[in-house]
C-alpha cells in the first residue's frame, strides 16, 4: 500500500522493523522467541476483520470499457486524517476535490463540486484494494498505483485572441426539447432516439414546441486516420439518423467539448474544433452541447471565453444553423460573455439531479443572471427531470413553472415513451409553455417573505407572470398584490396557469393555499 501519513502500518512497521533490528549478538532463545511471538502478533492483528488501515495513497483503477473499444481509467489520491479523507479523483474525462469519512476499512466520498446530500464513491478496503461502487451503479476496484499510473497529458494548445463571433439568429425564445443523459446516460443509442423522436411526434410534445432531440454523450467512437471523428457502434450511421429524426419535423442535437475527452471520457474537440464543427454540420446536426469537463485540466477559468469562442467560431463558419450549448457550470460569469463567443444558452449551475433540493438550487442560482437573459442568449440552470419518478407531482409542478418564469430552456429529460397522465399534463401545458416562450424574453426575480418565494416576471403584452412557491414543511396561503406587481393600470384579466380557470382579484389582491413544495402560477394583465 502506498501509504505517506502516519498509519497504523507505519507504526507497526516500524515496531516490526525495531524487534528484528534487536535480534542477534549477544540474544538468548528466549529474546528471540518474544521478537517472533511479538512479529506474529502485529500480522495477526493487521489481518483482524475489525482492523483499520489507512487509505492515504495513490489508487488505479482500470474502468470498464468504454463503448469506441478504448479502456477507462481512475486515478484516486486520498489523504486521511482520523476519520477524514480528502483527495481528488481524476478520470480521462475530469478532475474533481473529493470529501469524506472512513470508518474502519468502510469509506464515503463526496465530490465536492456536486450533490453534497448523497456519496459519490461508496466502498471498501479489502485486501489491500478498494472495493467500491460509484455513482449508485458502476463498480470500481483501486489498487496502489505504480509511478507510471496517470491520466495521459496531451499538448498545450494557445487559445486564440478575443474577438466577436456573430450571432447566429437562432433560439429568440428559450430551446425546447430532450435531452439523452438524465435518463440514459450511457445506454442511449440510435434505436433509442427513433423511438424518442416517434414519441415526441405520438404525444403532441412536437406540437406543443419540444423540437430538439439531443443526443448526450457517450456516442463517439475514435479519429479515423484523417483526424474525422467517427460515431461508435451504437449509431453507426449519425447522418441517416438526422435524416430520420428531421423527417419528423424535429431537430437533432449532439454532444463534445473542448478538451481532450468528454465528461464519460470519450474523445471530445480538444485540437479539432474546426474539423469536428464541418463533421457535425454535414451530419446535419441542429445543436451542440459542448461540455468543460477534461477541459479544465489544460485551461484556466478565466481562459473559458477564448476556449468557448473557438468552437462558437467554427460553427459560424461552417454556415449551418446550429445552435450552441455553452456546458461550463456557471464558472467564468458565463452570462457576461456567452453572446460574444456565439453562445444560445449557457449553464449557470452544476447538474441537476430528480430532487427538491437540487432543483430549487440551481434555480436560486439564477437570480444574479437575470439582467442577461434575452432573445438568442438564456440562462440554462439544466435540464427537467418532470417525470423521473422521484419528485411529487406538485415538485414537478413548481419545477416547470419555475424554469417558465426565468425563461429557461425546457429540455425534458424523461420517459416520453411511457409518460404518465399527470406527466403529460406538466409538459403539455400550453399555457405555462408560453411564459416561458414569451417573445420580451425578460428572466423573472423572486422576493421572499417566510417560507413564501414570489417571482415575477414582464410580458411582452405588458402584463406579467407571477409564481409563489411555498419552500415550507406545510400548506399555506399565499396572497398576491396587484401593487407588486409593476404592470400600468388595475388587474384586467387574471388567470391560474395550472387550474386553467380565470380567478378574481378583490380590493387589489387575490388569495389561494399553497401546499408543501407547491406553486401558485397566475397570468395577470392591466386594464
Amino acid at each position: 500500500m502506498n501509504d505517506t501519513g502516519g498509519s497504523t502500518d507505519d507504526y507497526n512497521g516500524e515496531k516490526i522493523l525495531g524487534r528484528f533490528q534487536t535480534l542477534g549478538g549477544g540474544r538468548n532463545l528466549a529474546t528471540i522467541a518474544n521478537s517472533i511471538a511479538w512479529l506474529l502478533f502485529c500480522l495477526l492483528l493487521s489481518a483482524a476483520p475489525g482492523y483499520s488501515q489507512s487509505l492515504t495513497g495513490r489508487w488505479a483503477a482500470a474502468g470498464g470499457m468504454l463503448d469506441n473499444g478504448e479502456q477507462q481509467k481512475s486515478i484516486l489520491e486520498l489523504k486521511q486524517t482520523g476519520s477524514e479523507l480528502t483527495g481528488t479523483l481524476k478520470t480521462l474525462g475530469y478532475s474533481v476535490s473529493v470529501k469524506g469519512t472512513a470508518t474502519g476499512n468502510h469509506f464515503e466520498l463526496f465530490v465536492a463540486e456536486w450533490n453534497q446530500e448523497k456519496p459519490t464513491i461508496v466502498g471498501d478496503l479489502v485486501d489491500g484494494e478498494l472495493h467500491a461502487v460509484e455513482g449508485g451503479r458502476r463498480n470500481l476496484v483501486a489498487k496502489p498505483a505504480a509511478t507510471t499510473d496517470d491520466i495521459p497529458a496531451v499538448p498545450y494548445i494557445e487559445p486564440p485572441p478575443l474577438h466577436i463571433v456573430p450571432y447566429n439568429v437562432l433560439a429568440k425564445t428559450p430551446p425546447m426539447g430532450w435531452n439523452s443523459w438524465n435518463l440514459f446516460a450511457d445506454r442511449i443509442d440510435d434505436q433509442t432516439v427513433r423511438t424518442m423522436a416517434d414519441a415526441l411526434v405520438s404525444s403532441g410534445m412536437r406540437d406543443a414546441g419540444y423540437s430538439y432531440l439531443n443526443i448526450d454523450d457517450t456516442w463517439e467512437g475514435v479519429r479515423d486516420a484523417q483526424g474525422n471523428l467517427q460515431s461508435n457502434h451504437k449509431f453507426p450511421d449519425m447522418k441517416t439518423l438526422a435524416d430520420y429524426v428531421h423527417s419528423k419535423g424535429l431537430k437533432l442535437g449532439i454532444y463534445s467539448g473542448p478538451g481532450p475527452r468528454t465528461c464519460a471520457g470519450y474523445p471530445a474537440s480538444y485540437g479539432h474544433e474546426e474539423q469536428d464543427a464541418r463533421t457535425f454540420a454535414a451530419w446535419g446536426i441542429d445543436y451542440l452541447k459542448y461540455d468543460w469537463c477534461s477541459a479544465e485540466r489544460i485551461y484556466s477559468n478565466d481562459q473559458l471565453q477564448p476556449v468557448y469562442q473557438k468552437m462558437g467560431a467554427a460553427l459560424e463558419a461552417t454556415g449551418r444553423p446550429i445552435v450552441y450549448s455553452l456546458c461550463e457550470y456557471g464558472l467564468g460569469s458565463v452570462e457576461r460573455w456567452g453572446p460574444a463567443v456565439g453562445g444560445n444558452l449557457w449553464r449557470t449551475t452544476g447538474d441537476i439531479s430528480d430532487e427538491w433540493s437540487s432543483m430549487i438550487g440551481n434555480v436560486e442560482k439564477q437570480v444574479p443572471t437575470a439582467p442577461y437573459a434575452g432573445p438568442g442568449h438564456w440562462n440554462d440552470p439544466d435540464m427537467l427531470e418532470i417525470g423521473n419518478g422521484h419528485m411529487t407531482d406538485s415538485e414537478y409542478r413548481t419545477h416547470m413553472s419555475l424554469w417558465a418564469l426565468v425563461a429557461a430552456p425546457l429540455l425534458a429529460g424523461n420517459d416520453i415513451r411511457i409518460m404518465s397522465v399527470m406527466t403529460q399534463s406538466i409538459l403539455l401545458n400550453k399555457e405555462v409553455i408560453a411564459i416561458d416562450q414569451d417573445p420580451l424574453g425578460k428572466q423573472a426575480s423572486p422576493v421572499k417573505s417566510g417560507d413564501l418565494e414570489t417571482w415575477i416576471k414582464p410580458l411582452a403584452d405588458g402584463g406579467v407572470a407571477v409564481g409563489v412557491v411555498n419552500l415550507g414543511p406545510a400548506g399555506t396561503k399565499a396572497t398576491v398584490d396587484s401593487s407588486d406587481l409593476q404592470i400600468a393600470g388595475p388587474v384586467k384579466k387574471a388567470r391560474d396557469l395550472w387550474a386553467h380557470k380565470n380567478v378574481k382579484f378583490t380590493n387589489g389582491a387575490y388569495s389561494a393555499n399553497v401546499p408543501s413544495h407547491g406553486v401558485l402560477l397566475l397570468r395577470v394583465s392591466a386594464k
